[in-house]
């Protein structure tokens, strides 16, 4: 079986056992097995895998579904991977496979080495992955980390299934807090001039951070700012401002291993360009030839008291007719843009970029703009582009099960470099993952530093170590084991005689080394990353769970010193564990020590 994803592989032994019924008449010819799928049971106890083929094929073929199933089972009974199928239910096949398909899975782990896993479904797709999108007014706080990990661990894995991804950055250097931002940092601006500016005002942006702002623009402009009308020292300081709070941006997502290809400037699109009408000009000129503007009033808002609303004809976006809830307004009533208009505009610049397939990640408090989002792609692409919106909720953060106090440099929220700076990337980056993105999250600073199996990002990592530590402690018995990883790989996967793995606790690990390609695939297509986290969790339980076995029973220890072919053998486990704990480290952007001390 040189297939990496075995469920692949047992699903074509699967349709050649239907193929071979068709010969034999009991199938009609051309029957569609697209929805013949292989799956792990729901229970262990009930085999490897289980299909649904007869299940599926019954109506079709004009035959009970048991009885269709009972044929292929015997079908498959012939096959040399398969040790039993049983019919189970209305129709399901059970399927144990032997030892044998799960040594070949290991030496296509050993075959395959950093690249196990990998796989072109994506087939060059283009994909757009938005993330982050802070407003560049501060830091960025805690939060921000969680959808920019998500996002991040979510481009690593479809980068790693084929498809072409690109990183991008909205910047939202538009609107009144951008003036509120300029203004803050004209305070400071003046104070780095000697100014005495007492308590910041209400309204400004009182955090520290600001100061060092402050201090530049004075270096750069000298006190000249300070005598110029607001409408000319404003424009300076907000362009001055907006570019550091960028720099400090970065440079926290990069302390957290994030980089971004694009950054794409809000401001951008109310800007004419080259002289003509700007982006959202434009766009509104588009959603009028398309039919899709019109002049009408709008239901008052809910929860208003009706003294209180005066309706109004604005210019409206037909949104319900995308499966919007309301028509939106695409200017206020001061003729302004409004808030959802910068966005149709954006996600017709994506469109025109060539990103029919778009991935957006938000915070929980952006949850309501799912429908609006999802209503604008469609109409500015004609309905071709597909969107997915994923929202992460809240991240409570705690420390011995306490909340964690206001950062003194921010002024208002505790800052992601903050949390980096305690705990290291790895321990945040991983545990941001271990929850699926739409469940509340608490991150105990004081949890994610323990060293016991209840921290999971240990617990992989240290799986990761101590089977590096096997290969430094092997060559004693198997002196001629080359030193460097891939040499070795090569080594074991030529010499290791792996048919000597029978013991239980071996074939789990196989078992779970052989699931890899196919959760990787399964969860890039789900857009999913929690999945991996989860994964490498449970096959360092595994791992961890066979090395105590050793301690309890020296003769499943992983060296056997009178015994250098069964070591070898092990060794060829030890690396499968270790090649697969590094790759899903990896996607999730987490180092894969050598050691831990």
């Amino acid at each position: 079986m040189s297939d990496q994803n075995i469920f692949a592989a047992v699903l074509d032994k699967v349709r050649a056992a239907n193929d071979a019924l068709v010969a034999d008449g009991v199938l009609p010819a051309g029957i569609d097995q697209s929805r013949v799928v292989v799956e792990p049971p729901r229970e262990s106890a009930h085999g490897d895998m289980a299909t649904n083929a007869a299940m599926v094929l019954a109506k079709d073929a004009g035959a009970k579904p048991r009885a269709l199933a009972e044929a292929i089972a015997a079908k498959l009974r012939g096959d040399d991977l398969v040790a039993k199928a049983e019919v189970a239910g209305l129709g399901f096949i059970n399927l144990t496979l032997k030892p044998a398909a799960w040594i070949d899975a290991l030496r296509a782990v050993l075959a395959a080495g950093p690249d196990y896993g990998r796989s072109a479904v994506g087939q060059g797709t283009r994909v757009n992955v938005e993330y982050v999108s802070a407003n560049p007014t501060g830091p960025m706080h805690v939060g921000h980390v969680r959808g920019a990990v998500f996002g991040d661990a979510l481009a690593n894995l479809l980068a790693g299934t084929g498809y072409a991804v690109t990183r991008e950055f909205y910047i939202n250097d538009a609107g009144a807090q951008i003036e509120t931002l300029a203004c803050s940092a004209y305070l400071r601006y003046r104070e780095a001039l000697g100014e005495t500016i007492g308590e910041i005002p209400e309204g400004l942006y009182p955090g520290d951070y600001l100061v060092p702002v402050g201090q530049a623009l004075a270096r750069q402009y000298g006190p000249g700012l300070r005598d110029k009308p607001e409408n000319e020292w404003l424009p300076i300081v907000r362009d001055f401002a907006v570019a550091c709070m960028m720099d400090l941006i970065r440079s926290d997502l990069a302390a957290l291993g994030i980089k971004h290809e694009v950054f794409f400037s809000e401001r951008s699109l109310h800007e004419p360009q080259n002289g003509g009408p700007s982006k959202i000009a434009e766009t509104v000129a588009f959603l009028e030839k398309q039919g899709l503007l019109y002049r009408g009033t709008l239901p008052p808002p809910k929860g208003k008291v009706m003294e209180d609303w005066e309706p109004r004809e604005l210019l409206l976006f037909r949104a319900t007719q995308f499966g919007d809830d309301v028509d939106r307004p695409i200017f206020k009533s001061d003729g302004s843009p409004a808030y959802i208009t910068p966005d149709i505009a954006y996600h017709r610049e994506k469109f025109r970029r060539g990103f029919a397939d778009m991935i957006i990640v938000l915070g929980a408090d952006h949850a309501g703009y799912v429908k609006r989002l999802s209503a604008a792609v469609q109409a500015v692409s004609g309905g071709a582009a597909n969107l997915d919106v994923k929202v992460c909720q809240l991240v409570r953060l705690l420390r011995g099960g306490e909340p964690v106090k206001m950062s003194k440099r921010a002024g208002e929220f505790v800052t992601l470099r903050d949390v980096v700076d305690e705990v290291g990337k790895d321990a945040v980056r991983f545990m941001m993952l271990y929850r699926k993105n739409d469940a509340a999250l608490d991150f105990d600073l004081a949890k994610v530093i323990e060293q016991s199996r209840d921290n999971p990002v240990f617990y992989v990592q240290y799986g990761h170590a101590r089977g590096r530590s096997v290969f430094r402690n092997a060559r004693e018995v198997v002196p001629e084991l080359p030193s460097d990883r891939a040499s070795a790989q090569a080594f074991l996967l030529a010499k290791a005689p792996l048919e000597r793995l029978d013991d239980p606790g071996e074939l789990a690990l196989m078992r779970r080394l052989a699931l890899y390609p196919r959760l990787i695939e399964a969860a890039a297509i789900a857009h999913e990353p929690h999945r991996i986290a989860f994964y490498l969790y449970d096959l360092a339980s595994d791992f961890h769970a066979q090395w105590n076995r050793g301690n309890d029973a020296s003769y499943l220890r992983f060296i056997i010193q009178n015994d250098p072919e069964l070591t070898m053998a092990r060794l060829a486990l030890v690396q499968g564990v270790v090649t697969v704990l590094a790759s899903g480290l990896g996607l999730l952007g987490v180092e894969a020590p050598e050691e831990m001390r």
